[in-house]
């Protein structure tokens, strides 16, 4: 069965939704420049709404120690998921530190942007491709834009990973076709207006990209 991540949760009815949809992890923004933004307090008293359910991922951008400390400490996490300028030995650093499964998200928009993924392999237990950002983006991801999915089609990829970027409803079940990919994350192709996500279009995407 696909593996099926919702990002960016940041209000009750989109957290209740992606919980009825049966989704198999949530993710909480820690990045206070995204619109989809949470506190640690806020992500936690969304959290508290459902015992169980879905994978709790918190999204982190080339995150200091002391901001993984607060967060952690308010809201038990499942997956810490660095989506910056992280290196290897940071990301490695951090899944020492605190003891979690790390996801780091790489963006490619060419094949030569694939082999960075050797070197992050010892260091991480999953991949998030997206979409590169342009250059001089404000965020490094969430931007609604996708890559052309047949460059991941049969790659090696040494670890298990999650497809992102311009995934909707409409086309995710397109995407998971040309890429072989196991897995998808989306965030602003569930929203009715940037930062603000929409339960239906929740739904439709987890029952897309496993039909």
């Amino acid at each position: 069965m696909t593996l099926v991540k919702i990002c960016g949760l940041n209000d009750a009815p989109g957290f209740d939704a992606t919980v009825s949809a049966g989704a198999d992890m949530i993710g909480f923004v820690f990045y206070p420049v995204s619109p989809r933004a949470v506190t640690p307090a806020q992500a936690a008293e969304l959290s508290s709404r459902a015992a169980g359910g879905p994978e709790r991922v918190g999204l982190f951008v080339d995150p200091d120690d002391a901001l993984l400390e607060a967060v952690l400490a308010a809201l038990p996490l499942d997956v810490i998921q660095l989506h910056g300028e992280e290196t290897p030995a940071r990301a490695a650093a951090v899944r020492a530190r605190f003891g979690l499964p790390v996801m780091k998200a790489l963006g490619v928009a060419e094949p030569a942007d694939l082999a960075r993924l050797v070197d992050y392999a010892p260091a991480v237990d999953r991949f998030l491709l997206d979409a590169k950002p342009m250059p001089g983006a404000a965020l490094p991801g969430g931007n609604a834009t996708a890559f052309d999915w047949r460059l991941v089609a049969g790659a090696a990829i040494p670890r298990p990973w999650l497809l992102a970027g311009g995934l909707t409803p409409d086309n995710v079940a397109e995407a998971l076709l040309q890429s072989g990919a196991p897995g998808v994350d989306v965030s602003s192709g569930v929203e009715r207006a940037r930062g603000v996500k929409d339960p239906d279009r929740i739904a439709r995407f987890v029952a897309a990209a496993r039909g």
